[in-house]
């Protein structure tokens, strides 16, 4: 496993998983996105398909990305409508 990664949660991101960040320690972007517990678990899983992610501040749609060395996920909902 990979060292821990924090995960920050942004706009209809944070509604629907209910928090503003947690830490994970999973292998991959996919992997830890889909482990967290959410308030609202339909709307989460239909985010995740469509948010952006910056990973260490680079941006990335992939969920196979590795998280190995991660510090900071920013999960970013598509915003005014996108």
């Amino acid at each position: 496993m990979s060292a821990v990664t924090t995960i920050r949660f942004f706009a209809a991101a944070r509604a629907a998983v209910g928090q503003d960040d947690t830490t994970t320690d999973a292998d991959t972007l996919g992997a830890a996105l889909a482990a967290v517990p959410a308030v609202d678990a339909e709307r989460w899983a239909v985010l995740r398909e469509r948010c952006s992610y910056l990973v260490d501040g680079v941006t990335t749609r992939d969920l196979d990305t590795a998280l190995t060395g991660v510090v900071l996920v920013d999960v970013m909902p598509p915003f005014a409508g996108g």
